[in-house]
């Protein structure tokens, strides 16, 4: 039987890249993307034709519209405003009003469960402490605190079967993923990384000026048109 892969796939550039890494290593990818009542659902489009490109045999949407009714991010209450014109966290060491309370933990939690049911035995999630170092969701000691909480909450991990999770592009910069990512034929035009989620991403908000600069200092032409300012 083919190994599995669960890939939290939102649908970004980094979730993009892990669906490419998942495939190179020789897995069977089962994504997992989640509407958690972001500003808009270009994300959730966007993730439905990358899966579609990998040709997985099954990709589930969750609905966590749970998230938007308690608020507390720009990108679910648009009370708030979503920063432009620096990079999260840049100017600050406050986390950046674009995290979502609990997000990953919430999503990583959903992930094992559904990689317990299938038996996949690794989860991969594009968390990147290097680029976001404001969200304490994305975060290396996170990421090995979920580890043992999985293999101490799930029966496979009780029984010695045990699911790890993967976060290959935690220590890389959007260059470096980038790179991976080309080198693996990774569907970029597909991905959409805007805060704002329009049909032309904005080119201003962080997400997007993270991607521009990655790209550029790659020497890779992005393959999405951004407006310019």
């Amino acid at each position: 039987m083919p190994k599995k892969a669960v890939v939290v796939l939102s649908g970004g550039l980094d979730s993009t890249t892990c669906m490419g890494i998942a495939q190179a290593a020789g897995f069977e990818t089962y994504p997992l993307t989640f509407h958690y009542g972001q500003r808009h659902s270009r994300e959730v489009e966007q993730a439905k034709k990358i899966a579609a490109f990998y040709n997985v045999p099954n990709h589930r949407i969750v609905d966590l519209d749970f998230l938007k009714q308690i608020g507390g991010s720009a990108l679910t209450d648009e009370r708030i405003d979503v920063p432009v014109g620096k990079k999260n966290g840049e100017e600050s060491e406050d986390i950046p009003p674009t995290y979502v309370p609990a997000r990953n933990l919430i999503f990583l939690s959903l992930a094992a469960a559904y990689a317990e049911t299938i038996g996949a035995e690794v989860i991969y999630i594009g968390v990147s402490a290097v680029d976001y170092s404001g969200y304490p969701d994305c975060r290396p000691e996170f990421i090995r605190s979920m580890n043992e909480t999985v293999g101490l909450a799930t029966k496979a991990g009780v029984t010695g079967a045990g699911i790890r999770i993967e976060a290959p592009l935690a220590h890389l910069s959007k260059k470096e993923t980038i790179e991976w990512g080309l080198k693996l034929g990774v569907p970029y035009e597909l991905s959409t990384s805007c805060y704002q989620g329009g049909s032309e991403a904005c080119g201003e908000c962080d997400s997007c000026r993270l991607r521009l600069k990655g790209f550029e200092e790659a020497g890779a032409k992005d393959p999405i048109f951004y407006k310019k300012g």
